[in-house]
């Protein structure tokens, strides 16, 4: 009780007592003593309901007039109320001015913004670009069911993902040259955000680069192959002087045209549509050519170690694959320093090497180096066009900077994944992870020898 209201409220016990006793001595005074005391409680009780009626009528009216100057505790009842009736418009008109706010900056982004009912999936709200971008009118579409205002979009099953819904890209139901990334954001426990946004123009500009990088490797491909074929025709037996400058040209134009050939690959497999040539891969031819490739990539000075214990083949692009594990294995051997081994393992997910091809889950194909290892903080990084874990390395061992690059675009295409595990001087170990989607029982006329080593 605040200071205010106990003295509001000991003045009003003070009158009502100072009352009862003036009313006692007149009673004493007139030789009526009871009769009197009982008509001055009365008279007093009926004054506390009137003040009662007055609160109740101003509660009930919603009209709480500001007094001052008076000092009871009915008073003291009435100030307090007026306070928290201010105290509470104030609270709720800085309220509906936030509220305000937010819609009016919901209203003017850009991206389409509609608020969705979890369970009934109607909608709640939506600002002026959901009209824009998704042809929702308002005030009709409020309150309607989501899926069917924008059909044709594969709302239905990707809304029942719920929290774990990926972002996906779509075409605008407005307009079927607008390209709209959907996002859904579960904010509350009933309600759901959906975001759209137009990409139309960035996936324009990145149909723009890789058309420029594709355009510009095909035309460097005819200069390259004119240098090349001039500078094989000269004998550097005939040009001694020349012979050094003309072994470097030939090395760099070589690189060159490696890097062209790259370029290319990578270029296609982005422009690619749709899913790879569904077609089985025999597994044991191609981890054999991998290790004549590796051993002919070092030119004998590494040790070569095929372990096939999976037995099994792979579903999907023969070329693609092959471009993605003899990148692998080509990295291996050219950051392996001589003598040094390279692994090649293929094996199934869950480590068993026996049972039927049909129980098998994923399969995993490793290349594991005894090189020098990639540091932590390069291995995220990995993956990107021409990043460089060391300038000085990479030119050395005549890599391009595209190889995992491409590595990471076909295991996309495949629906695999690839794991980067390394060691500053422990090596590294680049796994390839297949789901049981892409296992097929091996062909029953093809041998698939458990492991091989070689070495040149």
């Amino acid at each position: 009780m605040t200071p205010d209201a106990r003295n509001a409220w000991l003045r009003t016990l003070g009158l009502t007592v100072a009352g009862l006793a003036i009313s006692g001595v007149l009673g004493m005074a007139t030789g009526h003593f009871w009769p009197v005391l009982a008509l001055a409680a009365l008279a007093m009780l009926g004054w506390q309901h009137w003040q009662l009626g007055r609160v109740l009528h101003r509660l009930g009216a919603r009209r709480w007039p500001r007094l001052a100057g008076k000092r009871g505790a009915w008073d003291e009842l009435d100030r307090l109320h007026d306070r928290d009736q201010r105290e509470r418009r104030l609270r709720k008109r800085r309220l509906l001015e936030m509220l305000r706010a937010y819609r009016a900056a919901a209203a003017a982004l850009p991206d389409a913004v509609v608020v969705v009912e979890r369970n009934s999936q109607r909608i709640r709200w939506f600002n002026q670009a959901g009209a824009k971008l998704l042809g929702l009118h308002y005030p009709a579409d409020v309150g309607a069911p989501l899926v069917p205002r924008l059909h044709p979009l594969p709302m239905a099953q990707w809304l029942a993902s719920g929290r774990h819904a990926d972002t996906i890209e779509v075409a605008s139901p407005v307009s079927p040259a607008v390209r709209l990334s959907l996002r859904l954001i579960p904010y509350s426990e009933n309600l759901w955000l959906l975001v759209a946004r137009d990409v139309t123009r960035l996936l324009q500009l990145e149909q723009m680069r890789r058309d420029f990088v594709a355009n510009v490797s095909h035309e460097l491909r005819t200069p390259l192959t004119v240098i090349h074929g001039y500078l094989d025709m000269i004998d550097p037996d005939e040009h001694r002087a020349l012979a050094p400058m003309l072994g470097e040209m030939q090395r760099q134009s070589q690189r060159m045209a490696r890097l062209v050939e790259d370029l290319l690959a990578l270029s296609r497999l982005e422009s690619a549509d749709g899913a790879p040539v569904e077609e089985r891969v025999p597994m044991a031819p191609l981890l054999d050519t991998l290790r004549r490739e590796g051993l002919a990539l070092g030119q004998g000075r590494h040790r070569i170690v095929v372990e096939n214990t999976a037995g099994v083949d792979l579903w999907g692009s023969a070329a693609e694959l092959h471009s993605a594990f003899s990148n692998l294995v080509g990295n291996a051997v050219r950051h392996t320093p001589e003598r040094g081994q390279v692994l090649i393992r293929f094996r199934r997910e869950d480590g068993r090497q026996d049972g039927p091809a049909g129980e098998a889950g994923g399969v995993v194909l490793e290349v594991i180096d005894s090189g020098m290892g990639i540091a932590a903080e390069h291995l995220p990084r990995l993956t990107e066009r021409f990043y460089r874990v060391s300038n000085s390395r990479s030119r050395t061992s005549g890599g391009t900077g595209l190889g995992l690059a491409i590595v990471k675009h076909v295991l996309q295409r495949h629906h695999a994944r690839l794991e980067v595990r390394s060691r500053v001087g422990d090596g590294s170990m680049f796994s390839c992870h297949f789901t049981a989607a892409r296992v097929r029982p091996p062909d029953p006329g093809a041998s698939h020898p458990a492991s091989s080593e070689a070495t040149q």
